[in-house]
Formats: structure tokens, sequence, C-alpha cells
């Protein structure tokens, strides 16, 4: 994954300005590991992935004067990242934002045979068991968990990245650690008594 950088503009404000883009640059640039991970799992395509980290990346360096200094500038840029994807799945006609979480709790997942770049990106790290249960849960409870477990983000945070509201986070993040539980329980079982538990 190639990123080419354009130079900060330097503005009038002379060379504290200056000095201070430099310093934002190189700690957004920080996160550029993170924002590609979950950027493949919402895409779940790099080419895609790729191209949201870049739209982040020069969204965030145009509003960078936009942001407050002292804050998590970590989560501003997971903010920019999951709404500029809301806007590229809006613009193709889909909307992810819309989800019926009765239906997606009764509806059955099948992990498929061939890997996605999630499982691909996430399996050197994760325990075989623990990855099979997180893709076996809906996305909606994964990528709430993934935020609050992996990235650490707060409920705020979170929710302010996926434009929901912080009982909403909090009821995905609770299901959602639920389904993992249930899951590597199930995996963990004697075959004779997973089929009394499904």
């Amino acid at each position: 994954m190639v990123f080419r950088r354009r130079p900060l503009s330097s503005s009038a404000a002379g060379p504290s300005s200056a000095g201070q883009d430099e310093a934002f640059a190189s700690e957004a640039l920080s996160y550029i590991d993170s924002l590609y991970g979950t950027a493949l799992r919402l895409t779940r395509r790099t080419q895609d992935a790729e191209d949201l980290v870049q739209e982040t990346y020069l969204k965030a360096f145009r509003a960078a004067n936009q942001f407050e200094r002292g804050t998590n500038l970590k989560a501003w840029l997971f903010t920019i990242l999951h709404n500029t994807f809301r806007n590229v799945r809006r613009h193709d006609g889909r909307n992810p934002v819309d989800v019926n979480t009765e239906v997606v709790e009764r509806a059955v997942d099948h992990v498929g045979a061939d890997q996605t770049p999630e499982q691909i990106l996430t399996r050197a790290t994760l325990d075989a068991d623990l990855q099979d249960a997180l893709d076996s849960i809906p996305d909606a409870f994964r990528q709430a968990v993934w935020l609050r477990d992996v990235e650490e983000f707060s409920y705020a945070e979170i929710a302010g990245m996926l434009g929901i509201p912080i009982g909403t986070v909090m009821s995905r993040i609770s299901r959602g650690r639920r389904l993992l539980y249930e899951r590597l329980t199930a995996a963990k079982a004697p075959p004779s008594s997973r089929v009394a538990t499904r």
C-alpha cells in the first residue's frame, strides 16, 4: 500500500504554523495501520480500503485547521473514515447505517470457505477460535466490538464515528460480546453438546 502525501500548504502564519502542520501530519500518519485495518474490515477489498484511507487523509489534511489541538486525533481520523465510508455507500445506493437490529440478530451467519481480507489481516494476531467467532457475528456488532476492544475507543467516540446514539453503541458491544462468548463456548464444547445448543 503506497500513499503519496502532498506537502501541507504553508500559510502566512509563519514558521510556528509550519512546525504545527508537520507535527499534526506526523501524528496523523502514525495511525495509518489502524485506519487501514478498519477500512479493510468495512470495505472487504484491498483497493477500496486503500482508497478510503487515502480519502480520509486527504480530508483530514485539508481540514487540519478545524482539528482542536489537545483532543483525540485518532478518534477524529476514525470519524472522518466512517463518515467517508457512509457517504461512499450512500452514493452507491446502499446505506449501511439503516440496520434493523432485530433482523440482524435473527440472521444466520455463514462464514464462507474463502478468506476475506479482514480474516487474512487479523488471522496472525488472533487465536483461531476467537477469529472464527468474530467472523461469525453480524457486521454491526463486530464493528462496535472491534472499535471498543481492539482500537480501545470510548463509547462516546464510537457513537460519534458511527453516527449512532451512545446507547446503541453500548447495546451492540454488549450483544456482540455475548455472541462472541456463545460462539467460543460452543466451539470448545464436546461435539454431542454442540448439537443441543444450536
